[in-house]
């Protein structure tokens, strides 16, 4: 199939469609206010991430004098560039509407976010003496002149730009870091039943005669800027030096890198704007976006609730898995069949009750684990270590590498290692991406595994907001495969072969390939024939060009997409047995689930890999069956719930217009439907 426009969506203007999703729901009168507020800050960090690492891939591309057409689906690098800028303002334009918005609507439930213009005598005191308490110990402040290197500015905080002037011309230049340690939001004194929330940054702005008391000048302003700057991660090759010092000196040496957008406040003086990016040395090549008087707007994900929970989406109870009891043995009860934990729906604490059992059984001989982030207090990392105290022979594959939780599982790392469990720092040249665990425990002379594989990490923060299966079982097949993956951490040149799991990077795309060749066999003999696919995201051209070629057979493919996409759906005599939807809503969807028809007795996987080239080449991926017929039944009704939401879906088509799906049919908004089936379930 020749590669052109028409066949494949550009990876990253499908994920900035993704993120338009995302500003969706924070238009969405029908969403909390609050939590509208916090959809704005998921954008603004969103886009943080993909500017440090996807843009600045493109422009490494074209700095490298590379056209990039066949890396970037068939556009060049300085077009897309271009182009994403272009995208990006316009979305942060329309993001500082919604916030315009949703500011007006605070008002209406008596919460005011005031400025530095809008203090008035009752908040003086307060807020001066917060300044002195709180910020100033604390304040970087830096001053500028021509003569000397502005500093390297960490693309974690923003700054105020900060201009004195004289009127004898001798203009002063200063920057004021606002740390990301700094509480952004400061709740102030309530007044006549008001509520009142004033940023750090009009706190500052308010007290620059504070700050600068020793200078002279007529007239003083402040404007914020942005850095952001290449989030990759450059290793040196100093052999005396272990894994982890390489990787902390990288993740150190990441808040040097190139800079990759430069946003500013669009009122700041031309001379000023000048100065700053002559000395930062921000050129065209650079995106320069105006912005507002706010940046480092993922701050809005702390936005205070001021204990006002009707704003505020309702906080589930997470639920039990019918006949698995936190009161029990759980390896007594999972050797009697399979278990499907699905948070955040089911409680998380299935997984840790798990490691606990094992850290205290004496039974237990040894436990194997991969991690690819943890929380940052990790009941996880504390059961290993506790296993290890009882003498247990523990093993933990932790990827070192998980973007921009680097220093965590180094810390992580390096705490478990002192405690004497066996670190595993991944494998040459793959990422370590599955989620799995595996125990061997002593039962009538003999070693007995029981274990757990699942879509998402190993990790009770994300748990409560993340959607991931989790199976737990002691199916001695899968287990026996599950070690055999271990075996390959430590010895990398082995190959192993599998029978039941489908693995990268070795395996997946030729397992996959087959199950779709015997979807498109039964097509062509007239049988039923069906595909469907849940996961992030999909952008591998030689899994789309397979689905493609099963769409031209006649096999019904439904997908659900919630992040980028390069398949270009629906497209006569390509795609036209293609459906595509993608659902944005109180949770964020990350389960990848695979459904074949297979003859009308369906072959179903949850996987760690979305069908992404780094997923199936670059990666050490699981996807592993469900053989219990009860939670195969159990996954199908879960994905044609997540299928028919008209409430949260989107369709994904060839104009990426992220049109809400809408019908006449009874509403259904998957994430309450899916929590309903299951309250449902525990009735029976």
């Amino acid at each position: 199939m020749t590669k052109d426009k028409n066949i494949y969506i550009n990876r990253e203007l499908s994920w900035l469609k993704f993120n338009e999703r995302v500003l969706q729901e924070a238009a969405d009168k029908n969403v909390p206010l609050i939590e509208r507020l916090r959809f704005l800050g998921i954008f603004s960090n969103n886009l943080d991430e993909f500017f440090k690492v996807r843009y600045a891939t493109v422009k490494r591309i074209y700095e490298a004098g590379k056209g990039g057409k066949s890396e970037l689906g068939g556009i060049t690098a300085g077009v897309l560039l271009e182009e994403i800028t272009q995208i990006v303002i316009a979305q942060q334009s329309y993001s500082l509407e919604i916030l315009d918005e949703i500011d007006l609507e605070l008002k209406n439930e008596n919460i005011y976010v005031i400025n530095e213009t809008e203090i008035d005598s009752y908040h003086h005191d307060f807020i001066k003496n917060y300044f002195y308490q709180e910020i100033s110990p604390a304040l970087v402040v830096i001053m500028l002149n021509e003569d000397v290197a502005l500093p390297e500015l960490m693309d974690i905080s923003a700054y105020l730009t900060v201009k004195m002037t004289n009127s004898d011309g001798k203009d002063q230049v200063a920057l004021v870091e606002i740390s990301s340690d700094m509480d952004r939001f400061v709740v102030l004194p309530s007044k006549n039943g008001n509520n009142y929330i004033i940023m750090v940054d009009d706190i500052l702005r308010y007290c620059l005669d504070d700050i600068f008391n020793i200078f002279k000048y007529d007239s003083i302003s402040a404007h914020m800027i942005k850095i952001t700057r290449d989030g990759e991660l450059d290793f040196d090759s100093d052999l005396s030096k272990s894994f982890i010092e390489k990787l902390s000196d990288s993740v150190k040496d990441r808040q040097s890198g190139a800079p990759v957008r430069f946003v500013y406040d669009m009122s700041i003086s031309k001379d000023t704007l000048s100065f700053l990016l002559k000395h930062m040395s921000i050129d065209e090549k650079e995106s320069i976006i105006p912005g507002g008087r706010y940046h480092n707007r993922r701050d809005y994900m702390s936005f205070p609730s001021l204990g006002r929970t009707d704003l505020l989406y309702d906080k589930i109870r997470p639920l039990p898995v019918k006949g698995l009891s936190l009161e029990e043995s759980i390896f007594k009860t999972i050797a009697k069949k399979d278990y499907l934990v699905y948070t955040p729906y089911h409680t998380f604490s299935y997984i840790v009750k798990f490691l606990r059992e094992a850290a205290l059984d004496p039974k237990v001989k040894t436990i194997k684990i991969t991690i690819y982030r943890l929380a940052q207090i990790s009941h996880v990392a504390s059961s290993l270590i506790n296993a290890a105290k009882n003498g247990k022979k523990v093993t933990v594959s932790i990827e070192l590498r998980a973007r921009f939780d680097e220093a965590a599982n180094i810390n992580y790392a390096e705490q478990m290692q002192d405690e004497g469990i066996k670190m595993l720092f991944g494998v040459t040249g793959l990422k370590v991406h599955c989620k799995m665990c595996v125990i061997e425990r002593e039962e009538k002379d003999k070693l007995v595994r029981y274990g757990f594989i699942s879509t998402g990490n190993f990790n009770e923060s994300t748990a409560k907001i993340y959607t991931d299966f989790t199976l737990m079982t002691s199916n001695s097949k899968i287990l026996k495969e599950v070690n055999k993956v271990f075996d390959f951490f430590e010895v990398n040149y082995k190959v192993n072969r599998y029978k039941h799991l489908i693995t990268s990077p070795h395996y997946t795309k030729s397992k996959l390939f087959a199950l779709i060749d015997n979807e498109i066999e039964s097509a062509q003999n007239g049988k039923p024939a069906y595909i469907k696919l849940k996961m992030n995201s999909i952008s591998s051209y030689k899994m789309i060009d397979k689905l493609y070629e099963a769409s031209r057979a006649g096999v019904k493919i439904q997908m659900i997409v919630r992040g980028l996409c390069c398949l270009v759906p629906g497209v006569k005599g390509m795609s036209e047995n293609i459906e595509i939807i993608s659902i944005i809503d109180k949770f964020l969807e990350h389960t990848r689930l695979y459904i074949f028809s297979n003859k009308n007795n369906p072959k179903i996987y949850i996987s760690s890999a979305d069908w992404m080239t780094r997923n199936i080449d670059n990666r050490v991926e699981v996807s592993c069956p469900i053989y219990d017929e009860d939670i195969k039944v159990e996954l199908q009704h879960l994905f044609d719930i997540c299928w028919n939401d008209n409430v949260k879906a989107r369709v994904i088509n060839e104009n990426q217009d992220n049109t809400y799906r809408r019908n006449d049919n009874p509403k259904v908004r998957s994430q309450f439907d899916t929590y309903k089936y299951y309250l449902n379930k525990l009735e029976i």
